[in-house]
């Protein structure tokens, strides 16, 4: 972002070549059990859209199900909270979007701590988010929108995926930088604040490629800019936020997988190694590509360490945008 807005003696020393010999046959032989990922958002949304994709090839390789479990509630924190109550043992994971860090950068009252109770397992994608509305308004661009908005006494509605979402970051940082009066309206995830946009309930909303993509090239919603250039690659003649005359902030969303703390680093390695397979395959590719996102794998210790910094950014961009949990 652009914006300030980037670990008893003999006893136990005897028994700890067991355990770790367990552990590896266990991690060599997962998975023989269904396998679940929990998705804390709306079905629909792009982390579970994304999620679906890696999971039916997931089942396709491994002749295990591999589940997606969606567990909405107070803007990921419901379904989230729920991961850090499974046991550690490679059968429970937790699909996320950057949204899941800016609720931790934001809150500081979360029933659970993002550093101490979840482990990595790895990215899945990225991708540009854009801002939509209904092409019943008839914008040119942004400047239009904002002028629109300046004239309204009572100001406007924008809609997110909630509070704290990264869709509400991104909502607050443009109506912040415009200085336009607006008022936030909190949806229960993404396909429900586009939906409301759609419709022209709320004059805007930001969501990933997609959600916005697929719809916009039906005709149904219409994208004035996207919050990273990289936004031009799925959607040529999308300015980004700066190119539409609105200099100082942009930034990517982001997808990846969580585990609950102490699972072991084989399983996770082996669930990353995976995921980073599937996420090659030039029909995966594809389709994110059409959906206006791309593929990108890590290891289980890069996506912590990525989580961690994005934290500490979003915590700084929140206090200056005046962002807080409700």
């Amino acid at each position: 972002m652009t914006m300030m807005i980037r670990q008893f003696f003999t006893a136990t020393a005897l028994l700890m070549p067991v355990m770790a010999v367990a552990q590896t046959d266990n991690a060599a032989n997962y998975p023989t059990q269904p396998v679940r990922f929990v998705v804390p958002f709306s079905a629909g949304g792009g982390t579970d859209v994304i999620m679906r994709l890696i999971a039916k090839n997931m089942t396709d390789a491994w002749k295990v199900n591999v589940i997606v479990d969606n567990r909405v509630g107070a803007g990921g924190v419901v379904g989230s909270q729920h991961v850090t109550q499974q046991k550690p043992d490679g059968r429970t994971f937790l699909a996320v979007a950057s949204a899941f860090a800016v609720r931790a950068a934001i809150d500081r009252g979360l029933p659970y701590d993002v550093n101490k109770d979840f482990t990595g397992v790895g990215q899945m994608a990225r991708s540009p988010s854009f801002m939509v509305v209904s092409p019943s308004h008839g914008f040119g661009s942004l400047k239009e929108l904002i002028a629109y908005a300046k004239k309204q006494p009572a100001g406007i509605l924008y809609g997110s995926a909630g509070v704290g979402s990264t869709a509400h970051m991104h909502a607050a940082a443009v109506g912040h930088l415009a200085k336009i009066k607006a008022d936030h309206v909190a949806f229960r995830g993404t396909p429900e604040a586009v939906n409301d946009a759609m419709a022209g309930r709320v004059l805007y909303t930001f969501a990933p490629g997609p959600n916005a993509i697929p719809l916009a090239r039906a005709g149904k919603l219409q994208i004035l800019v996207t919050t990273s250039p990289a936004g031009a690659r799925f959607l040529p003649g999308i300015p980004s936020i700066a190119e539409a005359g609105l200099p100082g902030y942009e930034g990517d969303d982001w997808f990846g997988v969580f585990a609950p703390a102490s699972t072991p680093l084989e399983i996770r390695t082996k669930v990353s190694n995976e995921m980073a397979r599937i996420l090659k395959l030039p029909e995966m590719r594809e389709r994110l590509f059409a959906l206006g996102a791309e593929p990108v794998t890590s290891t289980p210790a890069v996506f912590e360490r990525m989580v961690r910094d994005y934290i500490v950014t979003m915590r700084k961009l929140g206090d200056e945008v005046g962002i807080k949990a409700e």
